[in-house]
């Protein structure tokens, strides 16, 4: 690990160079929005992002209020990036990649080979054809976005539903066989090493047969040296399909094959009092798995929902916070009344200072709320594989993967109310222009 020092006069240099400031979400006060609830835990809290919606002010404000990462919801699917065979179009899924990037966001990459949304020319390939069509596609995207994806569901949906625990029929099934999920994942590697590699599937949240074929075939992967790094679970339910009892178990199983897990296209139908407790159930599973890194809402508002006629989102047409909501929220540690209640609240805010080829500068502004403070604490979250190599005028400890930075006072911690300070960090890129998220700003 990189020793974490003062760089003194470089570092100060870099805050003096202040340039593209960047808006981080939950900024405004950490404690009272998903992405920082979750920031302070360690994880993401992300939604899914169409592009044509990123013109309507209430969407973008929620967006960027409440979330810390970004999944295009169809605009990276095959029929969106190549409709006609070597022929790109990345306009739709660019837009929203560049927002998320503005406003410090993760982006998760939704997905390379799936047997839905595939334009008819690909399965009319004979098998070799196929087969350099697919890994050419997984290239050609992978590069395109390459540092900038945190994670790709590299293959999507690969297995049947109910109790055969078989393959589904796929034009690549029916073609490449059982070892087209491997060359997938190989040729992903290959294309992009930086990004996580993820499996995803639905109705594998409990232990069952069709999650029993995935976790064979992850054991089998990473027992063989198949590059996979994480599992997403898609978790989609209503009052026909809760929230299983055994929900957090299985997620663990997963994780103790050595993989990171995912909650991916989060939604449940309902209202009230039983959808918060689902919610809430699921976000606590989630937090019980060191392994779980983040939750992804299948949407930001339920009247865009694929799903809209159960109202299964956080948000309602209009932009309302539901139940469901304050219950993920206090399931997260955070509050709607703001962090300290007022009495000893902080907000943070981050901008980017200087650059360079291989690492950059980063400021953090704490500012105490309407009274005055004796004391702060924030986290700040970087994506792997950059690494932070250098802080200044403050105290930070790291937790195990060292890229959740805890950052406490260095004799700045008492502030007038109103009144800001700060701290700063240099980031070694490793590849990735990827912003830090902030957590929860606490004080007292």
């Amino acid at each position: 690990m990189v020793t974490r020092t003062s760089i003194g006069a470089l570092g100060m240099a870099g805050l003096l160079a202040a340039s593209g400031v960047i808006a981080l979400s939950g900024t405004a006060d950490a404690a009272s929005t998903l992405g920082s609830a979750a920031a302070g835990k360690g994880r993401y809290f992300g939604a899914a992002v169409a592009a044509n919606h990123l013109g309507e002010a209430p969407y973008v404000s929620t967006l960027d209020t409440e979330f810390t990462s970004a999944t295009p919801e169809n605009e990276m699917k095959w029929d969106a990036v190549e409709r006609t065979r070597n022929s790109f179009t990345f306009g739709a899924a660019d837009q929203i990649v560049s927002h998320a990037q503005s406003k410090g966001m993760k982006v998760r990459g939704h997905t390379l080979v799936w047997h839905s949304q595939l334009p008819s020319w690909v399965g009319t390939l004979g098998t070799a054809d196929l087969r350099t069509a697919m890994n050419n596609h997984i290239t050609k995207v992978m590069q395109h976005y390459k540092g900038k994806i945190h994670s790709w569901d590299v293959v999507n949906e690969a297995f049947q539903d109910g109790n055969s625990g078989a393959r589904r029929s796929s034009p690549f099934q029916d073609k490449l066989g059982n070892g087209f999920i491997e060359e997938a994942f190989r040729t992903a590697r290959a294309a992009d090493p930086a990004a996580k590699l993820c499996y995803n599937d639905y109705n594998t949240d409990g232990v069952n047969a069709k999650s029993n074929a995935v976790y064979n075939m992850v054991r089998d992967f990473k027992a063989r040296g198949v590059p996979i790094d994480c599992v997403g679970f898609q978790s989609h339910f209503n009052s026909a399909s809760p929230v299983p009892g055994d929900y957090q178990a299985n997620l663990q199983r997963f994780a103790d094959l050595g993989v990171d897990v995912q909650i991916t296209e989060l939604d449940i139908e309902g209202s009230g009092t039983a959808q918060a407790n689902s919610y809430s159930n699921v976000v606590r599973a989630c937090l019980a798995v060191s392994r779980c890194t983040g939750i992804t809402v299948w949407g930001v508002t339920d009247k865009y929902s694929w799903r809209a006629s159960g109202t299964p989102l956080l948000f309602d047409g209009n932009y309302n916070k539901k139940p469901a909501y304050t219950a993920v929220l206090t399931a997260l540690g955070g509050t709607s009344s703001g962090g300290g209640g007022g009495t000893a609240a902080c907000t943070v805010s981050y901008s980017k200072q200087e650059e360079w080829s291989d690492r950059f500068n980063g400021k953090v502004t704490v500012t105490a709320g309407g009274s005055a403070i004796g004391n702060w604490t924030t986290t700040v979250t970087v994506t792997s594989p950059q690494k932070i190599s250098a802080t200044w005028n403050g105290t930070p400890t790291w937790d195990s993967s060292g890229n959740v930075m805890t950052m406490k006072p260095n004799g700045n911690g008492s502030l007038a109310a109103g009144a800001s300070t700060s701290f700063g960090f240099t980031v070694m890129k490793n590849g990735s222009n990827a912003a830090p998220v902030l957590g929860s700003c606490t004080a007292s």
